[in-house]
């Protein structure tokens, strides 16, 4: 795969971890035309065709005990539905404490093959002699997503992957979906494949999206056009997939974020929709982590804001989960 074509789009990835994301889940997008015509995959889900339905979810669990915080008032007194961890992390065994008090949690796992950050790093759960070509000369993984696809075979990836689900079930967490930090695993077909391989083998969802991709630029639907067949193929397998993603909420500022959630529910279509939020309640520590300390604390703020969670009451809008969304994907039935 030819990294240059999405090159000028990794500005803001190493802040944000989403900016590369839009642009390879736009590759799944490309088979959006086949099945644009057809039932949405809330309507195969069960609901109605009339029906909004959004995961309000927030990346990045486990980072630092800011993430944590923020996760934690998201999804306790906000409208937020889900979080993913990044099990590599030091604060993970904080939000593993978290979930035995709370098994009924939405907990993913935010796959994480980047250590993006300066001075706060970490390394592969595999090992350094397990998967040599995903870390640096600190021995911490690489701080870009094309360093790793210039690096890493896919055997590698596929061994973290497994490493980092084996910590999770280690802690006792619950699994209810995997996605992508940075979205590495979308950065070569090979990776993606390793990706859906192991969703399927172990019938966790994975983050994959097929139908409306209305928040996705033309180039970036068509980015990766190999990746669209395996849409079809992981819903046959008993996987859940979505119609629309947005990813570049953090990414909007730190101004009026309450008021530009307000605008992008509004104008959702149809289907299952995620939402990706960084929403942390930033501790002293957290601006030397990150530059985006405030924007994330943004996040928060419009995740906890009670006018949105009025306009999602007034417009009728279905929250949901990766958890229901597998349950229901259990009583659908397969694509032609």
């Amino acid at each position: 795969m030819k990294l240059k074509i999405a090159a000028h789009r990794l500005v803001g990835v190493r802040q944000f971890g989403l900016g590369f994301v839009a642009i390879v889940l736009g590759a799944v997008l490309s088979a959006a035309t086949a099945f644009s015509a057809e039932k949405t995959f809330a309507e195969r889900l069960g609901w109605k065709a009339s029906d909004v339905v959004v995961i309000l979810h927030v990346d990045d669990v486990g980072m630092s005990h800011s993430s944590n915080l923020g996760a934690i008032e998201a999804t306790g007194k906000g409208v937020a539905t889900s979080f993913s961890m990044m099990m590599p992390c030091p604060w993970v065994p904080e939000i593993a404490r978290y979930l035995k008090e709370h098994p009924k949690a939405d907990s993913g796992l935010h796959l994480a093959l980047t250590s993006e950050w300066r001075l706060y790093r970490w390394g592969p759960l595999a090992g350094k002699s397990q998967v040599p070509g995903l870390v640096d000369a600190e021995g911490c993984l690489w701080h870009t997503v094309q360093q790793v696809a210039a690096k890493a075979s896919p055997d590698e990836i596929d061994r973290e992957i497994r490493a980092q689900i084996d910590r999770a079930e280690t802690l006792g967490v619950p699994i209810t979906h995997l996605d992508s930090h940075m979205g590495t695993l979308f950065a070569r077909p090979e990776y993606f494949e390793r990706f859906a391989r192991v969703g399927i083998e172990k019938q966790i969802p994975i983050l994959v999206v097929g139908t409306n991709a209305t928040h996705l630029s033309p180039d970036e639907r068509s980015a990766l056009a190999t990746l669209g067949p395996w849409v079809k193929k992981i819903w046959n397998a008993g996987l859940p997939v979505l119609d629309d993603l947005f990813t570049g909420f953090t990414r909007l500022g730190t101004e009026k974020k309450p008021e530009k959630l307000m605008e992008v529910l509004k104008n959702l279509k149809p289907g299952v929709t995620e939402i990706i939020f960084h929403a942390s309640q930033p501790t002293e520590d957290f601006p030397i982590i990150t530059g985006s300390s405030e924007a994330r604390r943004a996040d928060l703020k419009a995740l906890t804001d009670s006018r949105v969670k009025k306009l999602i009451q007034e417009r009728g809008i279905i929250l949901t989960t990766w958890k229901e969304l597998m349950e229901r994907r259990k009583k659908a039935v397969a694509m032609d």
